[in-house]
């Protein structure tokens, strides 16, 4: 299967998942423990823009068909694995590793997937980035996301 042919099917796959991000996030409660900010706005946000990167990765898949008709590329398949895993294993224990942890090791590993190396200058991003959020998200817009895990308080 060539780049330009998988990077279409992925984008298809990518832009339903996100419609369901869209669709399933109606069905969670509109606000919780009186915060501004429900637990349906990060589900919804996140299949948007699932949507318009899929939109953009489709858009570009078409692009590249055009200019590289004979032109092979070696797929990286090995990278989505690793990503599609980590994606499973961060929705799995959210709640039990707690925002921060879960989202600063899928972030290290997606980082570590997609370039090697550079252990530390990654490591600092995925926890400044996993910070940030949880400050903006719960201090500033007044939402909850899971903090630490219990074995940690």
């Amino acid at each position: 299967m060539q780049t330009g042919k998988f990077d279409r099917y992925a984008s298809i796959l990518f832009a339903l998942l996100g419609a369901t991000f869209l669709i399933e996030s109606r069905n969670i409660s509109k606000s919780a423990y009186g915060s501004e900010v429900g637990p349906n706005v990060f589900p919804f946000l996140l299949g948007l823009i699932l949507i318009l990167l899929s939109i953009k990765l489709f858009l570009e898949s078409l692009k590249s068909i055009q200019k590289e008709k004979k032109k092979t590329e070696e797929l990286q398949i090995k990278r989505f694995v690793i990503i599609l895993l980590a994606s499973l294993f961060y929705a799995g224990t959210i709640e039990m590793l707690g925002y921060i942890i879960s989202t600063s090791l899928f972030l290290y590993v997606s980082f570590q997937a997609m370039e090697r190396g550079n252990w530390i200058k990654n490591g600092i991003i995925a926890l400044a980035f996993s910070f940030f959020v949880y400050y903006l998200f719960v201090v500033v817009l007044e939402g909850s996301l899971p903090g630490m895990p219990i074995w940690f308080s």
